[in-house]
């Protein structure tokens, strides 16, 4: 175990935080796994085994599931914070008057507030008293929970903006199959990983029109040219979003048949609407939520993201799919690397 970290609380049993979990206690970690559903809880209790989010796979025994907040955070120092983006404010302040003054939150969660149009960590700054000694660090990349519970070669980034912080979180991380990079561009991941999603959900339209190859590979490219822009307009690294954090996410986002937003998207392609699509799933698809916050955030920054603009009349505008996609190729013609 991790000289100075000490018990972990892990904040939401959803598929990828019930496998941080896995992952942090089989590294040796005392892990309180923090279970919003009550009967989910005491499952995953007596069985060893998140049956609803991550079924067939048995969770190692230093994983403790509690439904009472208090527990899974009062003694830990580190936090690593994987509940929805839409309740990840109301967690955050209830968590707040159990949290250590040295606690050190990572947030996996991979989002941006509609609201506020603040990332998780921007949340926890307008939260947190002034002067204070905790430390926000972000975890994002290429990850489908399943293929880690499965020990699959994964690569993820861990960014904060204090290195030796960061590298003491990245020790107690990883794993032999579990590669853990660091950066100091917290803006840029978290931007990243919250984008990325609502282009998937563009090219699961894509591939719900049954469009090809082709069209797949020219959406996922120039939908990165549309998340870059939005990060360096927000002050991230532009190099950010051609690593793990960025094209990697945004590859396995896009093409990957684990992928909750391609999902959507290949339904909303295919004809259904989206109600219907979203009452069929357990999980959730974080993209829907994000692209009304993309499409505010777009504005108020003034960067042009035609994709994600029209992603977002289709969710929220009834906008026909096929429509949208005449719309993107029919604009004026432009030098590649201009906006738009």
């Amino acid at each position: 175990m991790i000289e100075d970290i000490g018990p972990v609380g892990v904040i939401g049993a959803g598929s990828w935080g019930t496998t941080l979990a896995h992952t942090l206690a089989s590294k040796g970690h005392e892990v309180h796994l923090w279970v919003y559903e009550k009967e989910l809880c005491e499952t995953i209790r007596r069985t060893g085994e998140n049956v609803v989010y991550l079924p067939g796979f048995s969770l190692h025994e230093g994983v403790h599931p509690t439904s009472e907040l208090e527990e899974a955070v009062r003694a830990c120092r580190l936090l690593v914070m994987v509940v929805p983006s839409h309740v990840y404010r109301g967690v955050a302040k209830n968590i707040l008057p159990h949290l250590r003054e040295d606690a050190i939150i990572v947030n996996a969660t991979k989002g941006i507030e509609n609201r506020t149009l603040l990332t998780m960590s921007g949340i926890w700054r307008e939260l947190l008293p002034e002067n204070n000694a905790v430390r926000l660090l972000c975890l994002s990349g290429p990850s489908f929970a399943q293929e880690v519970m499965r020990s699959v070669p994964t690569a993820v980034t861990l960014a904060g903006p204090d290195m030796e912080i960061t590298r003491l979180v990245q020790k107690a991380f990883s794993a032999p199959r579990f590669r853990i990079y660091t950066s100091l561009d917290v803006i840029g991941v978290e931007v990243a990983g919250a984008s990325k999603n609502v282009v998937a959900l563009a090219a699961g339209v894509c591939d719900g029109l049954a469009f090809g190859y082709n069209a797949r590979a020219a959406l996922i490219t120039r939908g990165l040219a549309e998340i870059s822009r939005l990060g360096v307009k927000m002050g991230a690294h532009p190099l950010t979003f051609s690593g793990l954090a960025g094209i990697g996410d945004l590859l396995l986002t896009c093409t990957g048949d684990l992928s909750r937003n391609r999902t959507v998207g290949m339904k909303l392609g295919q004809g259904k609407k989206l109600a219907q699509i979203l009452g069929e799933m357990r999980q959730v698809a974080e993209g829907v939520e994000t692209a009304k916050a993309i499409h505010m955030l777009a504005k108020k920054m003034d960067v042009q993201m035609s994709i994600c603009e029209q992603i977002y009349r289709v969710l929220y505008e009834e906008k026909d799919p096929m429509l949208v996609v005449s719309e993107l190729l029919e604009r004026d013609l432009k030098h590649e690397l201009e906006h738009g």
